[in-house]
């Protein structure tokens, strides 16, 4: 085993188009969703036959049937069958997560190369079967006799055979991200406006990058589609106000569908390695991996759910010895605009991080004009596990197209975790 603390690249990324669930991949699986992504990045960088160190990805919503999700998915690629992968689950954050646990395997020598991601969908949702049925149908699988079966069966009554569809409620609380995040604004005076400002800067953004060309070499066509369809270039602070509260419905809401990313359908993925991973590859690295941290806060004890990368991306900065000034690309996830200012307000406030964070003063602003330039959540959508892929490659071509220094990457996950990274140029 070597003993050495190698330089972690990032060489690019794939994603496909992300859409509104239940729309454009309404009939397809989150298996299928992965595997375009995958071979997205294998016919990009020529890897068609290459044995790649190790691949994790992962799925916030899965079934039991993709028990093995990742593995199946590369078998299903045009790379070497014998590439092993496996699962990885950080709820939001899994797609930096696994691009963080890679890393550190191409650091420590393991692997010189990986490719780490996610995917998800809300159109290819796992459906349950009450307790009671659950438990009646395991009962007769272990039937013998007919009386047995019958016993099996006997108690069940019309409500044992209502499903149960997955969602992402906190099981602590029972409340919905969304009704968290309305606590949190409420907390910190973050107004209907204000969210739907940052709502807008984010579609517009991701439709000028698109005009542009930016994500040409990014997204890969799928399924008849080479464009994210929640984009909305043509949208407007007067629409968004009309819309109506879509968590608080006692006439204080704030949060709506305008200004909250979309459950979204998609899958990305990002190819890492080592300097001498990447010469093996031949591909060009676009920029260093620096430094990744997870932190979580209490939210059952009253602290805000998605204020957790308000930590992690302190503890970024203290430890690199770095400001929000010193980063060219802030790229923080916009689970919905309400989170990003919560986030944005408390590091601006200095009793906030002296007693939550334990710093000596405030951490300062997040200059607006180098906020997700490119758009984000609210406008490309949110595929829960693939996001954090999405994010990393988005920096990660940012930093080389620009010629710019340095980028930092903030996520809020559920369970009141936060993720952050920072990118370096090379």
């Amino acid at each position: 085993m070597k003993n050495e603390q190698r330089k972690v690249y990032i060489l690019g990324s794939n994603r496909i188009p992300f859409f509104k669930s239940q729309t454009a991949y309404n009939d397809v699986t989150r298996k299928e969703l992965a595997v375009a992504a995958l071979n997205g990045l294998v016919e990009r960088f020529h890897l068609q036959g290459q044995l790649i160190g190790d691949v994790a990805m992962g799925a916030v919503i899965n079934g039991v049937g993709d028990f093995n999700l990742t593995r199946e998915a590369v078998l299903s690629t045009n790379l070497h069958p014998e590439t092993p992968a496996y699962n990885v689950q950080r709820a939001c954050g899994t797609g930096l997560e696994t691009a963080w646990q890679l890393a550190l395997k191409i650091s420590s020598g393991a692997i010189e190369h990986g490719i780490a991601g996610g995917v998800d969908t809300n159109s290819d949702l796992p459906i349950e079967v009450s307790s009671d049925l659950q438990k009646a149908l395991l009962n007769l699988h272990k039937a013998r006799t007919f009386g047995e079966k019958i016993s099996a069966l006997s108690g069940l009554g019309f409500s044992s055979l209502k499903p149960k569809v997955s969602n992402v409620n906190e099981p602590r609380t029972l409340m919905s991200m969304g009704q968290h995040c309305e606590l949190m604004v409420k907390e910190w005076g973050v107004g209907r406006q204000e969210q739907d400002e940052l709502a807008l800067a984010s579609h517009l953004n991701a439709a000028k990058a698109y005009e542009q060309g930016f994500f040409k070499d990014l997204v890969s066509p799928f399924n008849g589609y080479d464009k994210d369809g929640t984009v909305r270039g043509d949208t407007t602070l007067e629409k968004l106000a009309k819309l109506k509260p879509a968590f608080d419905f006692t006439g204080a809401g704030t949060l709506t569908a305008g200004n909250s990313s979309p459950l979204t359908d998609g899958a990305a993925c990002v190819l890492l390695a080592s300097e001498s991973g990447a010469q093996k590859l031949n591909v060009k690295p676009l920029a260093q991996l620096i430094d990744v941290q997870a932190t979580a806060v209490n939210f059952v004890k009253g602290a805000g759910l998605l204020m957790a990368p308000t930590q992690a991306v302190a503890n970024l900065l203290v430890r690199n010895n770095l400001t929000f000034q010193d980063f060219d690309f802030i790229e923080i996830h916009e689970a919905f605009a309400g989170q990003v200012l919560c986030n944005m307000k408390a590091w601006e406030n200095s009793e906030y991080c002296q007693k939550t964070l334990g710093l000596k003063s405030a951490l300062g602003s997040v200059p607006r004009q180098r906020l997700n330039v490119v758009g984000s959540s609210l406008s490309v959508g949110h595929p829960f596990a693939a996001t954090g892929a999405r994010i990393t490659g988005t920096l990660a071509k940012l930093l080389a197209q620009s010629g710019k220094k340095r980028g930092l990457i903030s996520i809020c996950t559920a369970g009141g975790m936060g993720i952050a990274a920072i990118l370096e140029s090379v």
